[in-house]
């Protein structure tokens, strides 16, 4: 199934990852207030709207700045280089066991989006002004720097996120030093959807 290339789609259909596309099953219906509120924030703050790994992506000055998913237990704004964030409010989580930095804001309740209105305007603020500036984020240190399509992925599929980060660390570096072999980004793409069930059974890529 094709994912979806216009953001509209994601708030009237869904994201087209899964067989639950277009159905009152789909992960976004339950949240789907709480969603419009998000892309509301974005949009006011004129963060120019896109679609990646079939999620609504938001960008500034040629940077993507916030990524939104939708799953069976939550919601989530995915702050994209999210360790150039003072997280003054306390409020961002890991994706995962292994994450080293937090990035994401977790809803369970559409109403928690206007009661964290302020915190959520701040941060992406914050963000904007980094990407006017051309600041990047403090290298982690590891021996393979992580794809920007991978870190991307990640953001939007919260079932591969999950195993990722439940790697062992070498395991986590498999796929990354794979993944920089390629030169196009097409091809990054390409090989994350190839890897994701290797990734999703516990294995590195070099594994059978």
């Amino acid at each position: 199934m094709p994912m979806i290339t216009d953001p509209e789609d994601f708030f009237t259909k869904g994201c087209g990852r899964c067989e639950r596309f277009e159905t009152p099953d789909c992960s976004t219906r339950p949240w789907i207030d709480g969603l419009r509120h998000l892309r509301r924030i974005c949009l006011d703050m004129e963060l120019e709207e896109t679609v990646k790994w079939g999620h609504p992506t938001y960008m500034h000055a040629g940077r993507n700045i916030a990524i939104f998913g939708a799953f069976r237990s939550d919601f989530r704004l995915s702050f994209m280089n999210a360790g150039l964030l003072n997280d003054t409010e306390n409020v961002l989580e890991p994706q995962g066991p292994n994450a080293r930095t937090p990035s994401i804001i977790r809803f369970a309740d559409v109403a928690l989006v206007e009661e964290m209105e302020p915190v959520i305007r701040a941060y992406v603020r914050q963000l904007m002004e980094h990407a006017e500036k051309g600041t990047k984020p403090p290298k982690v240190r590891t021996e393979i720097d992580m794809p920007d399509e991978l870190a991307e992925a990640l953001q939007t599929d919260r079932e591969l996120a999950d195993a990722f980060y439940a790697l062992t660390p070498g395991r986590q570096r498999s796929y990354m030093f794979n993944l920089n072999q390629a030169k196009q980004s097409a091809t990054r793409v390409a090989r994350i959807e190839k890897f994701r069930h290797k990734i999703i059974a516990g294995k590195g890529a070099m594994e059978r």
